[in-house]
């Protein structure tokens, strides 16, 4: 592509040696720089890509997006903010795929996972061949790949729509997070429909107060084209949403959620261990997953199908054939004597949430393993012991990625917000089996916090660690020592 079809996307305040360039493709990371690349300078939290612009031209960048002129002679376009400028030059580059690819998108705080890989299932269901991008995987043209981010950069995001296309893919279920939407990855994205599961604590480390993160997440239902929406009622925010909505005219709302005025809402209910029955909008349901939380994730499922367009049938088969959700709820079983369930809660409402779940298939006690990430919202660290504390009969405090932050000393701050006693064991490995050895028959043990993840961030490297691992392999010890 002629670096001159680009320009008129950047919209730039001045264009330094404007030239004819062919550009094969875009970059943000050297790394990821090749032979024709444009390269754009973006500034960082710890580094700035103008400072690297050098070495991206000797790896073959032909032209820079910046935000001051470099002393550098190659061609530059000069924006006020060289993130978003990114985004929309990713549609132009990629061909605009989300005109063609319909994308169904997950906001919120928590339920993101869980909704989009029912919406996945469904839209399979409605033979509508879904990719899928979020936290756990992508999943394009039915390859998996492993997630580096939720919502990837602008230029990430793009590309992988078109891959989508091109692989055969005519769907997509979309985790659309918070910092996708503040940084402007998700700018440019043509959502079919887009839900709003519910607002709680987190990353006010990034957004600062619960009024701004909940506008990083209203932006992206209320600027320019307003994609259809189901909106959580039963939640304070999603409320405020819905009723804006209304009042900007929008015909296309759904609202759902545990609430009497919801479109979609549990007209019949039966919980049980093995998942839950319920009628949601005139349809039978069957979902494997546990919990009144996660039949709040099916409502949001079934809302965003209906916006758009699928049959009851399909949404009905769809959410049966989820059996579950990687490092969601997830049973360890090596045939002992109690439960075991792995999840990644890492926030105040999904930990309670979890454990209110998991006290119902608790004959005996409950017995939690969870800690609190360093370099992220402290404020929510007091909040997580409180509810441990007070919903575990047995709570054990220790590391959860401490990134560059001293463990004992998020520890000492989760404890503060405890009224009963925590243990606390800054060794995860060690953590989980003082639990599991606690453990006897007809008790439940939750570890909280990583899931999925199949690593501890310290500060200075990622080492491999799998609580579903540690856990199989505390277990299979403890049961041959028996």
């Amino acid at each position: 592509m002629n670096l001159e079809r680009v320009i008129p996307a950047l919209a730039p305040t001045d264009v330094v040696q404007r030239a004819p360039v062919e550009i094969s493709d875009l970059a943000y990371d050297t790394r990821a720089v090749g032979p024709g690349a444009l390269y754009f300078c973006v500034p960082g939290e710890r580094h700035d890509g103008h400072e690297f612009a050098r070495q991206a031209l000797e790896r073959g960048a032909v032209a820079l997006v910046v935000e001051r002129v470099l002393e550098l002679d190659v061609p530059q376009l000069v924006v006020p903010d060289v993130r978003r400028g990114m985004a929309q030059a990713a549609v132009i580059f990629f061909g605009d795929p989300t005109k063609e690819l319909e994308v169904g998108g997950v906001t919120g705080t928590n339920g993101k996972t869980t909704t989009a890989y029912l919406l996945r299932s469904i839209l399979a269901s409605a033979g509508r061949r879904p990719g899928l991008l979020g936290t756990i995987e992508s999943r394009i043209g039915g390859e998996h790949r492993p997630a580096i981010r939720t919502t990837p950069e602008a230029i990430d995001l793009q590309r992988a729509f078109r891959e989508m296309l091109d692989a055969g893919d005519r769907s997509c279920a979309l985790e659309a997070t918070s910092h996708g939407s503040e940084l402007g990855r998700l700018d440019g994205v043509r959502f079919s429909a887009l839900a709003f599961t519910n607002l709680g604590q987190d990353h006010l480390d990034f957004h600062g107060t619960s009024e701004r993160y909940f506008e990083a997440k209203r932006r992206l239902f209320v600027a320019g084209e307003r994609p259809p929406a189901a909106v959580n009622v039963a939640n304070e925010y999603g409320r405020r949403l819905a009723d804006e909505l209304r009042t900007l005219g929008q015909d296309s709302l759904l609202t759902f959620g545990f609430a009497d005025d919801a479109d979609i809402r549990p007209e019949q209910l039966e919980l049980d261990a093995n998942g839950a029955r319920l009628v949601a909008g005139g349809i039978q349901l069957r979902t494997s997953l546990r919990g009144r939380f996660n039949v709040e994730n099916v409502l949001a499922a079934v809302a965003l199908a209906r916006l758009l367009g699928i049959e009851n049938d399909s949404i009905a088969a769809g959410i049966e054939a989820l059996k579950g959700v990687p490092g969601r709820f997830e049973a360890v079983d090596e045939g002992q004597a109690f439960a075991v369930i792995v999840d990644y809660s890492h926030k105040p409402e999904a930990l309670e949430n979890v454990l209110h779940t998991a006290r119902e298939l608790a004959p005996n006690r409950l017995i939690c393993v969870f800690g609190c990430g360093g370099d992220r919202d402290r404020g929510k660290r007091p909040v997580m012991g409180r509810i441990a504390a007070e919903l575990a009969d047995v709570a054990i405090v220790t590391s959860d990625n401490p990134r560059s932050e001293d463990p004992e000393a998020i520890i000492a701050e989760v404890v503060e917000g405890a009224d009963a006693s925590l243990e606390a064991e800054p060794d995860r490995a060690t953590a989980i089996e003082r639990a599991l050895a606690l453990a006897q028959e007809g008790d439940v043990v939750v570890i909280a916090g990583k899931g999925h993840e199949q690593g501890q961030e310290l500060a200075d490297r990622t080492i491999p660690f799998d609580d579903r691992e540690v856990a199989r392999h505390v277990l299979r010890r403890l049961g041959a020592a028996m």
